[in-house]
């Protein structure tokens, strides 16, 4: 089905308010940025539902058409990661300069966020089509607070598909890989560094500890998911000790696990502390705790289910270069979703690795046009019913 006109004006229009709305996360300041996409729902006439999760912090749902479901669940969220240093102007400036939109969250994921809301806007919203639940939640960036919030009333049959709006470059994802976050914390004994054998040095055991993530991480690479490239392991931060003459009684890391579809992040703790317990930590006077601090699924969706066909027919039709379904090694929120037994599928304009939580963020204004396209022409797809 060729899709109606969308006004790429609108969409532009639209994307600049919500970048320019904020949303930082942290501190999880998604408010404003919500009240936009709020206004702009009801102005269009989508019934819109609000769910606080935490203080001034609500996801939002908006709903187009009132027939018999399940329908399509799309999925996107509001918080924005912090601008960093590095930009040439202004973060959140909204503007639109060479052809592209700048500014925090023009490709995550505000931009396609707009282009799904007018999107949205060329379906029918009457009995005669099948419900269309927009889906826009806080915290994605951080703890997922709002997605878990969404998921608890989610079942196999509450909606028939997923599409989740992140910048995958226009190229359909129907596998991405899970995140699990790991804390591991060493305690030891504290000593004169005059004569380090009178104390347990937590910093020194921790070396070893990272040395076995290392050697980890290199096995994972030999056993690669063929979209999502191999699991992998990542020591983001570090911490320990009290002064450099005094023997380390506390040593702390965090660490980032990639987890592949169907993997579990309570196998992953587990196998950290079999791992641990061989180095044989305790032997040398170190306690060990682990704790997982975040955990999210991976999913993969057959390459034959329907909404992998519509998405594809959607993609050409709007003109894409590439509607070939792919894997990515990112993370997001669809893996909850696919967790409750319903098929997904991750599409929006612009780059996770060129543009995304990079300095000077922007998508191609030539982008959310087909992205608006092509979101209209599966919404009116999967919108229509079938006559009896």
């Amino acid at each position: 089905m060729r899709a109606r006109p969308v006004d790429t004006d609108e969409v532009v229009e639209l994307a600049q308010r919500l970048v320019r709305a904020r949303g930082q996360n942290p501190p999880g300041e998604e408010a404003a940025t919500v009240a936009v996409i709020a206004d702009e729902c009801r102005r269009r006439g989508f019934e819109v539902a609000l769910d606080e999760v935490a203080p001034g912090r609500a996801n939002l749902t908006a709903t187009v058409g009132r027939g018999p479901g399940p329908g399509l669940l799309v999925v996107s969220h509001s918080d924005v990661v912090p601008p960093g240093d590095g930009w040439s102007g202004d973060p959140f400036s909204g503007d639109v300069r060479d052809g592209r939109l700048h500014g925090r969250g023009s490709a995550d994921t505000k931009g396609g966020l707009a282009a799904a809301i007018v999107a949205l806007s060329t379906v029918d919203n009457t009995v005669d089509q099948t419900p269309i639940a927009l889906a826009v939640l806080v915290d994605e960036e951080e703890l997922g607070l709002g997605i878990r919030r969404f998921v608890r009333d989610l079942s196999t049959n509450s909606h028939s598909a997923c599409l989740v709006i992140e910048p995958t470059s226009l190229r359909p994802v129907i596998a991405a890989r899970g995140d699990a976050y790991l804390e591991i914390t060493l305690t030891g004994l504290a000593a004169h560094s005059g004569n380090p054998a009178d104390g347990r040095n937590a910093i020194h055991g921790m070396a070893r500890v990272i040395t076995e993530i290392e050697r980890w991480h290199d096995e994972l690479a030999a056993s690669p998911h063929p979209l999502c490239g191999p699991a992998t392991w990542s020591v983001g931060t570090i911490g320990g000790g009290q002064a450099t003459s005094t023997v380390a009684a506390h040593c702390r890391i965090t660490a980032d696990r990639r987890l592949l579809p169907g993997e579990s992040a309570d196998d992953v703790r587990i196998e950290v502390e079999e791992r641990l317990a061989a180095l044989d930590l305790a032997g040398r006077g170190l306690s060990t705790e682990v704790r997982m601090t975040m955990d999210m699924p991976g999913f993969e969706t057959p390459v034959d289910d329907p909404i992998v066909d519509n998405i594809v027919v959607a993609l050409t039709s709007a003109g894409a270069p590439s509607p070939i379904p792919t894997g990515w090694t990112a993370a997001c929120d669809g893996g909850f979703v696919a967790a409750r037994g319903i098929p997904v599928v991750v599409l929006g304009p612009g780059s996770v690795a060129e543009q995304a939580h990079h300095p000077d963020e922007s998508v191609a204004i030539a982008d959310l046009t087909i992205a608006a396209h092509a979101y209209a022409s599966l919404f009116q797809h999967t919108g229509r019913r079938t006559p009896a």
